[in-house]
């Protein structure tokens, strides 16, 4: 089952260039995928065309045969990219009205005192109030509600759309805060009020207020967006749960997504990620490196031991730090769409401009006539022009394509078309490469230990070239790799995560308020959980502490092996120590003895646990009679070779491909590189390896 009561589940990733769904319908125990144009600004659009295409397909025809929708938007990520937020307001604490433009005193440039940066606050939207609040909590100063109320009328009055509320030390001691916010609440036209308390009670001022003005940044527009998506969901007679995936991985209720949209920021990515996850887990491989190559960006995370790894904060662009917990991916811009250009050095440099959807690459028939990736791979024969993927064009213009190679790339070059293609792709390769590597090597982990799975719609083009590049043991391509995404906001978990600054020092630990603090969060977070609508099989919790030696301003992050029971929890001091220096042995090979240790954070997490989708219907059901559709003329290793072309969905369980092949199917493309061979595993999946000739 998917969800108890629910029949059917539709996710859809709504990306640059393409929205795609998955539909899953649990009585009947099928399954379809729709992969549709994507409109840029208008990103309601394509998800209501996707959805039509499914319900076209379903027996009434109705977007009422849908029992639930869960949806991996980038309306937020490209909001904080383009700085296309809400204008907003800021009040803080008297002398911390430049928090935001210090920042770390870190600059766009590391070397050479050049580039600026431009807060999402300019500097006459901050104001400030005289309250003051100490590290310790203690009110020292109370605020004037005259002063606040004076202030967020002044900030109405310049056009703020929505406000953020950040004093100094409210981690410690919110009264003051909470004071200001339901002042400015009486007076302000919205609903867009934001404080830092709500949303980050966590130490480190600059942290807390760039997550709470991104926060206030995002409410309108992700707001306005959902609030439209819901009003055509309501009016095309959708009468199920519609939710939100978060970037944590987990799924949340729209009502939470409006109140909490920073945690939006990387939601399509971290979907493609759990349903790597679950795939690599069913096909028995735990250690799994995953590539999403869609039109403006490739997406890398790592999964080890069969967990995926969480990053407390991330920076979306220079000076954007966003501190909540977030699935840890490392994005280049490199996708499709990025274009390929020669330098002023005569250097062949690919991205990080992208044609995106509109112009598109110079094979869409756009106004674009600049070359990108998908243009080079056209001019190679790997993409096949007659039968390109999602429902946005016909037939591909080859012409233009080997056209815009030549024009911006062979000529300054002195290379033909095809050379000049295959150098794009190199490069891009490169670049690709490097993002693998510093997601493994340089975290320390072995890539010979690993499967590459690439997904979204160019991943499988380019997997071969480097899984033998960074030297990864094989390849795992999913069934539907253009839907991957889509996929895993149909598998994802309801989660919220909570966060509450200690300051506990280990040794003499006060155990009993550190028990507190666990059951009272561990209890506010399963209510959100619980609270969202959708019926789940259990909540678990899940505690963290960040925990250093006193001195260090690092921290480590050390779960707690202590589950909720009642009102009563089981950390005592020798359990925490005993799991501090187990983590901290583990990421540095060696402990401090002497040194007191400090619990700096307490970090929890309620996962509403959803029954797990059987990814055993995606298994194929053809005999594979049918699977070649003959050969094609393809370029590799600097040559033409004569390549079988395959039916990817025709291929029955356990055949094998040897390469050179090409394996086409409506949402992507993969190719089996020379020296490679793939089989079809019991789950549909491509296994990738090198050949044993």
């Amino acid at each position: 089952m998917i969800l108890p009561g629910a029949a059917s589940i539709v996710g859809v990733d709504v990306g640059g260039t393409f929205t795609d769904l998955f539909f899953f319908d649990e009585k009947k125990r099928e399954f379809r995928t729709a992969k549709v144009a994507s409109h840029r600004g208008d990103e309601a659009s394509g998800f209501l065309a996707g959805l039509s295409s499914l319900a076209g397909r379903t027996s009434s025809g109705a977007l009422a045969d849908f029992d639930a929708i869960v949806h991996g938007t980038t309306v937020g990520t490209n909001a904080l990219l383009e700085r296309k937020g809400a204008r907003i307001g800021l009040i803080t604490t008297k002398g911390f009205r430049d928090v935001l433009e210090m920042r770390r005193r870190d600059r766009p440039h590391t070397w050479g005192l050049w580039g600026e940066f431009v807060p999402v606050v300019e500097r006459s939207m901050r104001l400030e109030v005289d309250e003051r609040v100490l590290a310790d909590g203690t009110l020292r100063k109370k605020l004037d509600p005259e002063e606040a109320r004076a202030a967020a009328r002044e900030l109405m009055q310049k056009g703020a759309e929505a406000i953020a509320i950040v004093f100094i030390n409210a981690f410690a001691n919110p009264e003051n805060e909470r004071h200001a916010a339901e002042v400015v609440r009486s007076v302000w036209p919205n609903e867009h009020v934001a404080t830092s308390s709500e949303i980050l009670p966590e130490i480190r001022e600059f942290e807390r207020s760039s997550t709470t003005a991104l926060n206030a940044y995002l409410q309108p527009v992700v707001g306005s967006y959902l609030g439209k998506l819901e009003a055509a969901l309501s009016k095309g007679g959708f009468k199920g749960a519609f939710h939100i995936v978060q970037s944590n991985g987990g799924v949340m209720a729209t009502s939470t997504a409006r109140r909490l949209p920073v945690r939006t920021a990387l939601s399509g990515p971290a979907a493609g990620v759990i349903a790597a996850s679950a795939l690599a887990r069913a096909a028995g491989r735990p250690n799994v490196i995953t590539g999403d190559l869609g039109g403006t960006s490739f997406d890398v995370s790592l999964i080890a031991d069969g967990h995926t790894a969480l990053s407390a904060e991330t920076t979306i662009d220079f000076g954007l730090v966003i501190r909540t917990p977030m699935i840890e991916i490392t994005t280049i811009g490199a996708g499709g769409g990025s274009i390929a250009s020669v330098d002023k050095g005569g250097l062949l440099q690919v991205g990080p401009e992208s044609a995106g959807s509109l112009p598109g690459p110079a094979c869409y028939g756009g106004d674009n006539t600049r070359p990108t990736l998908t243009d080079a791979n056209v001019v190679l024969g790997r993409i096949n022009a007659q039968r390109p993927i999602g429902d946005k064009l016909a037939r591909l213009d080859v012409e233009a394509a080997v056209e815009a190679v030549l024009a911006h790339v062979g000529r300054p070059l002195g290379l033909d078309a095809e050379r000049a293609a295959e150098a794009i792709i190199k490069v891009a390769n490169a670049r690709m490469a490097g993002a693998i590597r510093l997601v493994s090597i340089e975290r320390g982990h072995d890539p010979s230990n690993f499967t590459y799975m690439p997904f979204g719609g160019g991943g499988a083009l380019h997997a071969g070239a480097l899984m033998r590049e960074v030297g990864l043991e094989s390849v795992l391509v999913p069934r539907f790799p253009g839907i991957t995404s889509a996929l895993g906001c149909v598998i994802a978990d309801l989660r919220h995560d909570q966060v509450l600054t200690v300051n506990l020092e280990l040794d003499g630990l006060d155990a009993a308020l550190l028990n507190r603090h666990l059951a009272e969060t561990g209890r506010a977070a399963r209510a959100v959980v619980a609270n969202a609508g959708v019926a789940v099989l259990r909540i678990d919790t899940v505690f963290e502490l960040d925990m250093h030696y006193v001195g260090q301003t690092h921290t480590v992050q050390v779960r707690l092996p202590a589950q909720l029971d009642g009102e009563s929890m089981l950390a005592d001091e020798r359990t925490v120590r005993s799991a501090f220096e187990a983590t901290y042995r583990t990421q540095f090979s060696r402990l401090l003895p002497g040194v007191r240790v400090r619990i700096v954070t307490l970090r929890t997490a309620a996962i509403g646990l959803r029954p797990h989708f059987d990814l055993a219907a995606l298994a194929p059901k053809s005999s594979g009679e049918n699977a070649q559709r003959g050969l094609r003329r393809v370029w590799f290793d600097d040559r033409w070779h004569e390549t079988a072309i395959f039916s990817r969905l025709d291929l029955a369980t356990g055949a094998k491909v040897a390469g050179p092949a090409i394996l086409e199917q409506p949402d992507a493309t993969t190719i089996v590189d020379p020296g490679l061979v793939a089989e079809v595993d019991s789950y549909g999946n491509l296994i990738v390896t090198r050949s044993a000739a």
